[in-house]
């Protein structure tokens, strides 16, 4: 009897650090560490002890599932390249998941899965089923209200300043890795593209207030 596949899945993709297990249907284990900064020194060693938790090693891993976004950039690109790295050194494929999907996992019928973008906005994206009925995009706070007429279940990670008309549900801190998991594990074997961050708005970055040195002749 072939074993299960084990997928491990990651996600540091806001102040966080998660991370879960999963063999077929049953999570092995899991770990989420609420973090402003570090998540590229906390990463390989939180990991570790997942794996360790479960009495596994790197070695018996089928498939690495990563969150792409969108999110904090930094964040994003450690996952993801994380995950490259991982999948390139064990042999094994490295399966990208947003955290808009991973929101939106298991939910029936019609939902909307809603993401903080900061200054008055909202990363979003429409669902049926779980599946996607729309591209992932960014909006406005006030026009919400509008948008999001028909949903019967909007899914956060966190609570959002939405109007009083609309009703959400907040998700467990790590049901989204574990989300992640599950969907990288139902998408094993299929021909998928290589991890990529998922940004759907502009770095914030500015330049150095700072004049350029001068070069002497």
């Amino acid at each position: 009897m072939q074993p299960e596949p084990l997928v491990l899945a990651f996600d540091t993709s806001a102040a966080h650090c998660a991370a879960a297990l999963l063999s077929g249907d049953k999570v092995l284990s899991h770990a989420h560490e609420e973090m402003a900064k570090g998540q590229a020194e906390r990463l390989f060693p939180l990991l570790q002890e997942v794996l360790e938790a479960a009495g596994r090693s790197w070695q018996d891993l089928s498939a690495i599932g990563v969150c792409t976004g969108p999110g904090n950039f930094t964040g994003v690109r450690i996952s993801v390249a994380s995950a490259r790295g991982l999948a390139l050194s064990l042999q094994i494929p490295a399966i990208g998941v947003s955290i808009l999907e991973a929101l939106a996992f298991g939910q029936p019928g019609k939902s909307v899965s809603l993401l903080d973008a900061r200054h008055g906005r909202v990363f979003w994206q429409r669902f049926q089923d779980g599946k996607p009925e729309s591209d992932p995009g960014i909006l406005a706070m006030e026009d919400l209200d509008t948008e999001l007429t028909g949903a019967v279940q909007i899914n956060c990670r966190e609570p959002l300043p939405l109007p009083g008309t609309i009703a959400i549900t907040c998700l467990a801190p790590d049901a989204p890795v574990t989300a992640v998991a599950r969907i990288a594990l139902q998408r094993l074997g299929q021909d998928n593209p290589r991890p990529a961050p998922l940004y759907l708005r502009p770095a914030n970055a500015s330049l150095p207030a700072d004049p350029a040195p001068v070069i002497l002749p």
